[in-house]
């Protein structure tokens, strides 16, 4: 509580930013109390991914910060947002308070009855892989559309070229040391976090936020420069998940019942690869979103390799 009111009262956004991203790493130490690791992990890893992006606007808008600050809307409109937080608090504390006993579920009678049909032990994996497996699939077309529109705000003339500033390797020795230590670490606990989720907490999201946190750790070090948007390879990594994803459901309309059914005695290694796919899209989804939009041109072509201009002047 005092970690979410210390955000929501500052008024630098830099102050705010810190005190949303320590709610959130609350936040995930009570859902781990409820014994839901599941949840835990993806509420870590979205908070700490969208704190990045907040401290990122918050250090853009810091210039007109102090104007913003001097901007305080009238005392009618403060006590009509007064009125409605304390409104919808009270609901949320009546729900949390006065519970029914017991509490209802649709768990055992969907999820951990049916698990064997699924070919998976974790019923949360059960849930986002079969039972409700089009939400799971939404989600990753979401993030594609998301790094889109990042990308659609560059100009036109830096279309295809590289996010962000050109990396300046960092004088500082720890965080040159925890770039090159923590990476290979990284990648066996994210492919663990892939693995494990078929009968125990993990998930392809967990799994590529982590790739994707330690490829912004070797950003910061100076290792490694951003990818051109226009560059096959990237592309073809952000999209590899829902591929995946669509062509099993496709193929379930002729190996199993219908689309996003899986073939019988076949569920656990289509869900692996799906899960597979998918970490990678997360990873490099989430990557992209931090990095931003292109602020540098493309490289120029190979001597000898035609231009845009060269083509032109050929259809002419």
């Amino acid at each position: 509580m005092a970690a979410a009111i210390r955000a929501h009262v500052a008024q630098a956004t830099f102050a705010a930013a810190l005190g949303f991203i320590a709610y959130g790493l609350l936040l995930g130490l009570v859902w781990v109390r409820l014994g839901t690791v599941d949840v835990a992990l993806t509420a870590a890893t979205v908070g700490a991914m969208t704190g990045v992006l907040l401290l990122s606007a918050a250090t853009r808008m810091r210039a007109g910060e102090r104007a913003a600050i001097l901007e305080r809307p009238g005392p009618a409109l403060r006590g009509l947002i007064a009125v409605l937080c304390i409104a919808v608090s009270a609901a949320i504390a009546l729900v949390v308070l006065m519970p029914a006993d017991p509490a209802p579920t649709l768990a055992p009678a969907a999820a951990a009855n049916n698990l064997h049909a699924t070919g998976v032990g974790n019923p949360v994996t059960a849930v986002l892989m079969a039972y409700r497996a089009i939400d799971t699939l939404l989600v990753n077309v979401v993030l594609l559309i998301a790094v889109v529109a990042v990308w659609s705000m560059a100009p036109d003339s830096l279309w295809g070229g590289r996010p962000g500033p050109t990396p300046v390797r960092q004088d500082n020795e720890a965080l040159t040391f925890l770039a090159r230590l923590l990476p290979p670490i990284a990648v066996g606990v994210g492919i663990y976090l892939l693995w494990n989720d078929i009968n125990e907490p993990g998930g392809a999201f967990q799994g590529g936020a982590i790739l994707a946190a330690m490829w912004i750790l070797a950003r910061m070090a100076g290792l490694v420069d951003a990818p051109a948007i226009g560059r096959l390879s990237l592309r073809l990594a952000l999209v590899s998940g829902p591929v995946v994803f669509l062509t099993a459901g496709f193929a379930g309309f002729a190996l199993a019942e219908g689309f996003l059914a899986y073939p019988s005695g076949w569920e656990r290694p289509v869900i692996i690869v799906i899960n597979s796919a998918m970490t990678l899209t997360v990873a490099v989804t989430l990557a992209m979103l931090l990095e931003g939009p292109p602020t540098r041109p493309p490289s120029p072509p190979l001597a000898g390799m035609p231009t845009a201009q060269d083509a032109k002047r050929g259809e002419r």
